[in-house]
């Protein structure tokens, strides 16, 4: 690749190249658009213009590493897309998935249509690059939000985001919901994608994931449920009455996670509802 190429000469070269990796030949187009920094529209008008040499240099060395070692693109960009906003990720914090966005679409669209006019206190647990906490606290009117997270490493990719995209959060080191005990702090909203995905289940794991999304974020005890039970533990402490709390789980946890629940909010009425693929994706429970 040292003669000039098109546009559409890197393309089809880039996709080729991924496809005899076993990768997916569309992130040719997503690293090639980053690397010109062109948006998508752009991008298909240049399919003719010749690329340049220190670009195409960049590019090839960002595929054959994908390709060879299964770094994430958004590790390579810096940055993954989430409810239409650009946010900052790195090895510290998980790439925030399409059905987290699901969960997120779920809890705007309730407080939304909730005719009380009363400020609305929310909690991220985990919150992780802060896609959950960040995305709420700008869509939505009326709401205090918090994000804890027990790795300090995520916390700056979180407040990085917040400053990035000027949402006011209010960022907690911690535990679960032990920052918000220790503050006396009462929610009417928990929201968690905690890790769900047990220990046992590693080797199944895309390299993709499993070799680059911090373990911290993914794996957890007790089958994968150890984080549920942590914060249902706690649940009682910091939920308003009338309180809500939404998982993102495993698609097999739905009953496992409603059980829990039911244990420790007997009088709340639980659901588990589907994602956009007809798999259980989020657990709701709702206090009386």
């Amino acid at each position: 690749m040292t003669k000039a190429m098109k546009q559409f000469e890197v393309l089809e070269w880039a996709s080729l190249f991924l496809q005899q990796h076993n990768r997916e030949r569309n992130v040719a187009e997503i690293l090639l658009q980053h690397f010109l920094g062109v948006d998508r529209s752009k991008f298909y008008t240049m399919m003719r213009e010749t690329v340049p040499e220190h670009i195409l240099q960049s590019f090839q060395q960002a595929i054959q590493e994908h390709a060879e070692t299964g770094i994430p693109v958004q590790h390579i960009i810096g940055y993954e897309m989430f409810y239409g906003r650009k946010f900052a990720v790195n090895e510290q914090v998980l790439i925030p998935r399409p059905e987290t966005e699901e969960l997120v679409d779920y809890v705007i669209q309730n407080i939304q249509h909730d005719t009380s006019k009363e400020t609305k206190t929310i909690v991220d647990i985990g919150t992780g690059s802060g896609v959950i906490a960040i995305t709420l606290a700008l869509q939505l009117q009326n709401v205090r939000v918090y994000g804890t997270d027990i790795s300090a490493e995520a916390l700056r990719v979180a407040k990085q985001n917040g400053k990035q995209l000027e949402a006011t959060i209010q960022f907690r080191q911690g535990d679960f919901l032990k920052p918000l005990m220790d503050e006396g702090i009462k929610v009417d909203w928990v929201i968690s994608n905690p890790p769900y995905i047990a220990w046992e289940e590693e080797m199944t794991l895309q390299d993709t994931v499993k070799n680059f999304d911090p373990s911290l974020a993914l794996f957890a005890k007790e089958n994968g449920l150890y984080a549920y039970q942590q914060i249902i533990r706690d649940l009682p402490h910091v939920l308003n009455h009338g309180g809500k709390v939404a998982f993102e789980i495993g698609e097999t946890q739905g009953e496992a996670v409603q059980s829990l629940l039911k244990q420790t909010l007997s009088t709340s009425t639980i659901t588990i509802k589907q994602d956009i693929n007809q798999k259980d994706r989020m657990v709701i429970a709702h206090l009386p």
